[in-house]
């Protein structure tokens, strides 16, 4: 639990304390914060795999360690940490961009001699500053910006996508609640086994898959939005 507050606390903290916003970034960072809880919730069940994962006769022998491997021979765990640091560069994208134009308007707004620009209406394209003196990417007034938000969130789609085919491909078969017969080089003789606690695993599949379903249909909802929205109005 120490290691998800630790976790949350810097998403929490870039989400609420930044000078620079857009459309629907609270969401972004929302579902940041729930994929975070939903992986650590999930991967409970899976810490100990390896002692989970039973042959007959042949306990905490090499016959069943060599079975575990070929049993489970595509990654989980790891697989779900490194597609979840993929999903947080495809947010921090966004933010690097807007931090980008927010420093592009300051330092335009810093040489004008005109009142307008002083006041930060026409600081820079796709960038205007709210009463509370936070610069917000206005979608409306720059292509550029609206294409570089659809592509994050493309680009979240397709790594949203990839994480569900790594879940229901990779992990969910080998989870069933079928014996598993193995037979190995090192030991010929045929070895039956299972896998302890399947359904509970299977459950934390079953979240992270819903979860990612989720994110995928709400950011294609969003793409449709913004396209209809923001480009068929310029």
């Amino acid at each position: 639990m120490a290691a998800l507050v630790t976790g949350l606390i810097p998403i929490l903290r870039t989400a609420v304390d930044a000078t620079t916003t857009y459309k629907c970034r609270s969401l972004w960072f929302g579902f940041l914060c729930v994929r975070l809880v939903i992986l650590f919730l999930a991967e409970l069940p899976f810490s100990k795999l390896d002692a989970d994962f039973t042959c007959n006769g042949t306990k905490d022998s090499i016959c069943t360690r060599d079975c575990f491997n070929r049993h489970f021979n595509k990654p989980m765990m790891v697989a779900w940490n490194f597609i979840y640091v993929l999903v947080i560069i495809s947010v921090l994208l966004m933010e690097l961009f807007t931090s980008h134009l927010r420093y592009v308007a300051q330092k335009r707004k810093g040489k004008a001699d005109v009142e307008m620009e002083v006041q930060g209406k026409e600081a820079a394209p796709g960038v205007s500053t709210d009463p509370k003196g936070k610069t917000v990417l206005d979608l409306h007034r720059d292509r550029g910006s609206v294409g570089f938000y659809l592509f994050s969130i493309v680009l979240r789609i397709l790594i949203e996508t990839w994480f569900m085919y790594v879940l229901l491909s990779w992990n969910l078969p080998v989870l069933n609640n079928d014996p598993y017969k193995c037979y190995t080089k090192l030991c010929p003789e045929l070895h039956v086994c299972i896998v302890r606690a399947a359904p509970e695993k299977r459950m934390s599949i079953y979240a992270l898959a819903s979860l990612s379903g989720i994110i995928i249909v709400v950011s294609v909802l969003f793409c449709m939005y913004s396209i209809a929205h923001y480009l068929c109005n310029f």
